[in-house]
């Protein structure tokens, strides 16, 4: 970025002198965070139920009522006090990081490997520098980030902004009015065979609220079996290219390699059982008859020779 770029209403210059003088602001920030977490621990050091073992002849509060009264008397929020006390029992001394804020070592506690973990920050994806970052530490632990940056997470982001069934609808119907969004969204056999479904029962539902006299068919009536038989069609249609491309890609990939006598016998089983299906898939289109024989529906279920 030249020198002379403006970042918001600054020279770049002068912003690089607002983030060195925030950044040690954080820094100090973090220590006062830990400080406070130290001191909570001391007075309530953590124990597998919480709570101090009262002396002979005393009677202590609780933790709870005691690092509320802590909280109150240096008027910081008791969560904030609770959250300090646990993230510096997690972080000895020792393990703490310069220069990492104390948010990021909160994020970074849940990994069991944290110690090992913090030292090795990763690459921003701006600038290329290692550092942390509350989106990068999350990425760690596997939580939302405030800041997507992948696909999935953009997907993820949406997901959770649509959560609502009418927001999705919109969003859903905005989307496909994108032809190349449609095409792609067309290709999901099972989003297009759902899709074909609304669509159905769209059509059946507004035949049941405009009921017609006994002995006649209802006007939508023969557009609904026409619907039933087009997504049936593209249906099959679909699960023959299907078959085609994945044969097409991975048959080639066989060449020079050797089977075994099992891996043979296996393959020419299955082919077999295409070659049945082809076949009655060829009867059902020419004759309209869709039963299958018995010997068929065993050979299909893999029960035949």
């Amino acid at each position: 970025m030249p020198a002379g770029t403006k970042i918001g209403n600054v020279t770049r210059a002068r912003y690089e002198e607002i983030i060195a003088e925030d950044r040690k602001l954080v820094e100090i920030d973090t220590k006062i965070q830990f400080v406070i977490g130290d001191h909570a621990l001391e007075i309530e050091p953590m124990r597998p139920h919480g709570g101090s073992l009262p002396a002979s002849g005393e009677d202590l509060l609780g933790v709870r009522e005691t690092l509320e009264l802590y909280a109150e008397d240096i008027g910081v929020p008791y969560n904030q006090v609770r959250i300090n006390r646990q993230t510096a029992g997690k972080w000895p001394a020792e393990h703490r990081v310069a220069g990492v804020s104390f948010e990021i070592h909160r994020i970074l506690e849940k990994l069991d490997d944290r110690f090992e973990r913090i030292a090795k920050p990763p690459k921003h994806p701006r600038d290329g520098v290692a550092r942390w970052t509350q989106d990068a530490a999350k990425r760690q632990v596997g939580w939302r980030v405030d800041n997507p940056q992948s696909v999935q997470e953009k997907v993820e982001a949406i997901h959770d902004l649509a959560a609502d069934e009418q927001v999705a609808a919109r969003v859903a119907t905005d989307f496909l009015r994108r032809p190349a969004v449609a095409f792609r969204a067309a290709s999901d056999d099972t989003a297009r065979h759902l899709f074909n479904k609304a669509q159905n029962d769209r059509w059946r539902q507004a035949d049941d609220e405009h009921p017609v006299p006994d002995g006649q068919e209802s006007p939508v009536a023969p557009v609904m079996r026409h619907l039933d038989r087009t997504i049936e069609f593209l249906d099959l249609i679909g699960a023959c290219h299907k078959f085609l491309a994945a044969t097409g890609r991975l048959v080639p990939q066989m060449h020079g390699r050797r089977l075994s006598e099992d891996e043979r016998e296996l393959i020419q089983k299955n082919v077999t059982r295409v070659r049945a299906t082809c076949a009655w898939i060829e009867t059902a289109v020419d004759s309209g008859h869709l039963d299958m024989d018995a010997e068929l529906a065993k050979l299909l279920r893999g029960e035949g020779p």
